[in-house]
């Protein structure tokens, strides 16, 4: 199974703030520390804000923090959020299923239940549970570059 980047970046986005709960963070600050696209992390953190899950401050010194605990931020519920389909294979969804097996597989049916299992496991984690022992792996990391280097 692989996730969509958008909810790689959902996830690396509650992780970094969860971090920085001591501060207002950008939408910079977590596209500098994952090197990504600013642009796509903004429709992120926009979802996220949708969902309850970031509050935005607005103005000169805004920026994002979470809204909830990290003990109460549920990564199973929130890849179920953020994914938009869990198609293992073409027979998982009717309006494009062209195989002819799907009637007779068992594949099907595994494919399933792994997908199942690997949900379950998510579903017994929370953001808390993902954070680094060490959380200064997750602080920005401010460069001074040099006026001549310029």
């Amino acid at each position: 199974m692989r996730l969509t980047s958008f909810t790689d970046y959902s996830l690396r986005t509650l992780l970094f703030l969860a971090a920085n709960r001591d501060r207002l963070v950008t939408i910079q600050d977590i596209a500098d520390m994952h090197v990504i696209s600013k642009n796509h992390l903004m429709k992120v953190v926009y979802q996220l804000g949708l969902s309850g899950l970031v509050e935005t401050v607005r103005g000169r010194n805004g920026g994002l923090r979470l809204a909830k605990e990290p003990k109460d931020i549920n990564i199973g519920a929130l890849v179920r959020a953020t994914e938009t389909d869990f198609f293992m294979a073409e027979c998982f969804d009717r309006a494009t299923d062209t195989c002819p097996l799907t009637a007779d597989c068992r594949l099907k049916h595994t494919l399933n239940d792994a997908t199942a299992a690997f949900l379950a496991v998510l579903d017994n984690q929370t953001l808390q549970d993902m954070l680094p022992a060490e959380a200064s792996s997750l602080k920005p990391i401010r460069i001074m570059r040099n006026a001549a280097n310029h």
